[in-house]
């Protein structure tokens, strides 16, 4: 199995977000090979993190990557939305969720997570779970593979493709990344510069790890163990997880709450805001950074500040 190594994506800008700092604990919840965290233990001497990955081949990688700073930090196999299970409440200084694909998930034809090469139709990032993409477009029904590869691959010919493997798989089942990418391409053409079965292969990797899910329940579940002035950054790859973590900041930065089922003037309550985004709009990689890692093109990162407590947002 090749080395598990990733470029991460908008490095200076994550360290400039979260300031690493003496006497500071760091979560990084989407560990990967580690590349974030062990700019962050660098960055500050005397800064502590908790890693958590899915991914057992990352956490391997990371592990060594990160052994100059034993005692400094620990990892654990884990989904970021089980943080609790391993943070106290409004313990950290800084979150940081990547939740990008790591480029040895990608490239590594086992895994089945690309067509570039062939491999089995898997894309589990924990490979704990039990549904493979191979369970989902073997025995979904085909109104469902329509409805999913529309909902998270934003794919307009989602209904004639999910039509065609119905029909393709009656006769023999998807067993392969390239048995699939061949096919989705041959029902709708090549009229692009992506693949054709990019944004197929998109929405069964996010359906088969639950990643939207997670995403929801993962940033509030981070918002808990962030301290008061702690700062939460989220890396997005995909317009529908941005959307998410947007919407999330701005329901934080409201001043007010509404009383009754309408949102009317008369009603709204003053109320202090939980948080503050640093910026506007996304932080999105330089064009030299994209240059040397045309994977993060599509990089966004927001990053929201703590203002107040749980108990100060309930009073």
């Amino acid at each position: 199995m090749p080395t598990f190594s990733h470029k991460s994506v908008l490095l200076r800008e994550v360290l400039e977000a979260l300031r690493p700092a003496a006497g500071r604990l760091f979560l990084d919840g989407t560990l990967g090979a580690g590349g974030h965290s062990f700019a962050m233990l660098e960055a500050n001497p005397e800064a502590r993190l908790i890693g958590l990955d899915r991914d057992d081949a990352a956490l391997e990688a990371a592990a060594e990557r990160l052994k100059r700073f034993a005692g400094r930090f620990e990892l654990h196999r884990a989904n970021f939305v089980e943080v609790e299970n391993f943070v106290a409440a409004e313990s950290c200084d800084g979150v940081l969720l990547d939740l990008g694909v790591s480029s040895p998930q990608l490239d590594w034809a086992e895994r089945g997570f690309s067509f570039q090469q062939s491999g089995p139709l898997d894309m589990r990032m924990d490979r704990r779970d039990l549904v493979t993409a191979a369970d989902i477009v073997n025995t979904w029904p085909e109104e469902e593979l329509a409805n999913l590869f529309w909902e998270l691959g934003e794919e307009r010919a989602s209904r004639r493709i999910a039509s065609a493997l119905s029909k393709r798989r009656a006769v023999r089942k998807f067993e392969t990344t390239q048995d699939l990418a061949e096919f989705v391409s041959g029902v709708v053409g090549r009229h692009q510069k992506i693949h054709p079965a990019t944004r197929v292969f998109q929405a069964l990797r996010m359906e088969v790890n639950r990643e939207l899910d997670a995403v929801e329940d993962g940033i509030q579940a981070a918002w808990r163990v962030l301290k008061v002035g702690g700062r939460l950054a989220v890396i997005t790859f995909h317009s529908l997880e941005d959307r998410v973590v947007k919407d999330f900041a701005r329901a934080l930065e409201r001043d007010y709450s509404v009383e009754g089922e309408v949102d009317r003037p008369e009603f709204r309550i003053p109320k202090e805001p939980e948080g503050c985004s640093i910026s506007r709009k996304p932080i999105t990689p330089s064009e030299e950074e994209i240059r040397e890692n045309p994977r993060a093109r599509s990089a966004k990162l927001r990053v929201v500040e703590k203002l107040i407590s749980a108990q100060e947002a309930q009073a």
